[in-house]
């Protein structure tokens, strides 16, 4: 099954504060984190959601693995 395209738009909009979802992209992926405690409103740590976080999971204390915990809703589409 493939996963529907997400724009970086659309997932802006999923920051906590816009739209009741909360989603963050990573490598490509688009994650909805919305049951977490550790995303209420939008914020975990200086990290904020609707946006892709590939990049900032460098300076996380944990590893990828934390993204087994909420399943795929979507990849994120690249614009070329």
């Amino acid at each position: 099954m493939m996963l529907p395209e997400i724009t970086r738009a659309q997932l802006a909009l999923r920051n906590g504060q816009d739209k009741p979802e909360i989603w963050i992209a990573y490598q490509g992926l688009v994650y909805d984190v919305t049951v977490s405690k550790l995303w209420r409103n939008g914020k975990h740590y200086e990290h904020w959601a609707g946006q892709d976080l590939t990049d900032e999971l460098k300076d996380a204390p944990h590893s990828e693995l934390v993204f087994e915990k909420f399943k795929p809703i979507g990849s994120l589409k690249v614009i070329k």
